[in-house]
């Protein structure tokens, strides 16, 4: 009966998680090269599909091209994803190196996942509405009755609770992250 508004809720957490593992934390992280799209054949290609990537050091990612002769269009593409981080090239494997954050950026941080948890709430509140307002559209079409409309409000109130909740849980996690490194 709700499951067309969880799986809503559910693909909005799937968002804000897709943006935090996007979020540098000081950290590599391989996710941060998700969005980076290479000029292979003359064919836009995620990274991961035509290179290793790999971590060998807590701030540092490895990318080893299959192919060598596209290593300089990799290093293109890393610069052109402007992901804040300057790719070393040494002829074989592409390094990049995470900086140590600065206190101020590690606040500027938190400030920037605390904004996409509240867009992520707003868009989950945003589902709420449109399903108390189809509810009560079926109420008013004699389709379910006063009691049913009640239930499902109060249903659909603790869904969006639980969702919320989860954004909570995964926000304060990635804030702790960020502050301990």
């Amino acid at each position: 009966m709700y499951g067309e508004y969880e799986e809503k809720m559910k693909k909005a957490l799937s968002v804000l998680l897709e943006q935090l593992a996007g979020v540098r934390a000081g950290r590599a992280n391989p996710k941060i090269l998700d969005k980076v799209m290479v000029e292979y054949y003359g064919v836009e290609t995620p990274i991961n599909q035509v290179a290793n990537i790999m971590v060998p050091e807590a701030r540092m990612i490895t990318i080893q091209p299959w192919d060598a002769s596209i290593l300089k269009e990799v290093e293109k593409a890393i610069q052109k994803a402007d992901i804040g981080l300057n790719p070393n090239n040494d002829g074989k494997v592409i390094r990049l190196i995470f900086p140590e954050l600065t206190e101020d950026r590690r606040k500027e941080l938190v400030k920037d996942i605390k904004k996409m948890s509240e867009d992520s709430k707003v868009v989950l509140r945003n589902i709420r509405r449109d399903a108390i307002d189809d509810f009560k559209a079926k109420e008013k079409a004699s389709e379910i009755t006063e009691d049913d409309l009640h239930n499902a409000e109060e249903d659909i109130q603790k869904l969006t609770d639980k969702y919320v909740a989860k954004i909570e849980e995964e926000i304060s996690a990635k804030e702790k992250e960020i502050m301990s490194i």
